[in-house]
């Protein structure tokens, strides 16, 4: 007797980034597969290379709603923006496993308002970043942080980094020019005591 599966809330796909010569980002991003259900999404994580099997380069793992790309210009993306989390190398594995467990696992409780996540693994640092719709809800933003801030067990008063796809577009950069947050979702330039972030960079 086949047992059922237990199917998850949205699909997921999962794709790879790695920079290829001539080839534009989305002609240098590989699909590795879809996820429906709770059993499909380990069949193919099992399978996956993990942050500390990369050599020193530059590549993103992307996880997003099925039918949304990863790039600023996807409809679904173009008014929103994203959380950042700057690690230090080495700790990227652990956090991208619990965030992807969160997010498949409906933890964030937006609907629709999550469009995936990224890992950008970098010669010096490893970058964790959540993707939402709507960058002008101050509610909806903030409840992303927090929720985001207790799947990474990190302190209430870490400093995290949001940034507007619009902004990215305009200065085509993910991960430069960035705000950054502390807890109240005020202004703030960064927690030197916490050693498993990185600070944040202009």
């Amino acid at each position: 007797m086949v047992e059922e599966e237990h199917s998850l809330e949205h699909e997921w796909t999962f794709t790879y980034f790695k920079k290829v010569a001539n080839r534009s980002y989305e002609d240098s991003t590989f699909t590795l597969g879809t996820c429906k259900t709770v059993e499909d999404f380990w069949r193919l994580y099992v399978h996956l290379r993990r942050p500390v099997d990369e050599r020193p380069s530059v590549c993103d793992y992307h996880v997003f709603r099925e039918g949304i790309k990863p790039m600023w210009e996807d409809d679904a993306n173009v008014n929103g923006g994203k959380w950042i989390v700057r690690l230090r190398k080495g700790l990227a594995a652990r956090y991208w496993e619990e965030i992807l467990l969160a997010l498949l696992g409906g933890h964030f409780q937006l609907g629709d308002e999550i469009c995936g996540c990224v890992l950008s693994v970098r010669y010096q640092e490893d970058i964790l970043s959540i993707w939402n719709r709507s960058a002008d809800s101050r509610r909806i933003c903030m409840q992303i942080k927090e929720t985001m801030r207790q799947v990474m067990g990190m302190p209430a008063d870490v400093v995290m980094e949001y940034k507007k796809h619009t902004d990215s577009m305009r200065d085509n950069s993910s991960y430069r020019n960035t705000s950054s947050y502390t807890s109240n979702f005020s202004d703030n330039q960064g927690d030197p005591n916490n050693q498993a972030l990185k600070q944040p960079q202009a």
